[in-house]
């Protein structure tokens, strides 16, 4: 049985997306308890490393970058402001609702679909199918985890995810 190119990844990325808010929820519930919340969405696990809030912003645009290279369509553009845990929240939401306006026809058949990302470096050519598995799961993945990793090692008690 085959995994349809829609299975393996708008679903996926809801998933992820929805377990980043419960994340931010837990952060933002032990924030509460007289922690100034920007502690935590400015914090890093290390000099070099971006903060939390862009780590949130790279996974959700990853997210919906994704289902519109892979449907053919221009993904909308998020302005890089979203600073409180509210605002974050409102972001991956956007995003989420965005993703779920996608369908399996739009996604399906998407696996030879020519993807070009236009990088600092220069561009990166890819198949629709090699865009989603070695570039966009793995990036996102990576940041969502790291925006866990960064709550987790300020002390947020994380677990229990769905």
């Amino acid at each position: 049985m085959s995994i349809s190119m829609y299975q393996a990844s708008l679903p996926v990325l809801v998933r992820g997306l929805t377990n980043l808010q419960a994340i931010l929820g837990k952060a933002q519930a032990h924030a509460a308890r007289q922690i100034e919340p920007s502690v935590f969405t400015n914090a890093r696990l290390a000099p070099d490393m971006l903060p939390l809030v862009r780590q949130v912003y790279i996974a959700s645009d990853t997210a919906k970058g994704c289902a519109a290279r892979l449907a053919g369509v221009e993904a909308p553009k998020y302005e890089d402001v979203d600073q409180t845990f509210d605002e974050l929240h409102a972001r991956l939401q956007r995003t989420i609702d965005y993703l779920k306006e996608f369908s399996p026809q739009q996604i399906d058949g998407s696996e030879e679909r020519a993807i070009t990302l236009k990088m600092r470096t220069g561009p990166i050519e890819f198949t629709g199918q090699s865009y989603l598995l070695g570039f966009v799961l793995p990036n996102f993945f990576f940041h969502v985890t790291t925006a866990y990793d960064i709550l987790r090692h300020n002390g947020v008690e994380l677990g229990g995810l769905k």
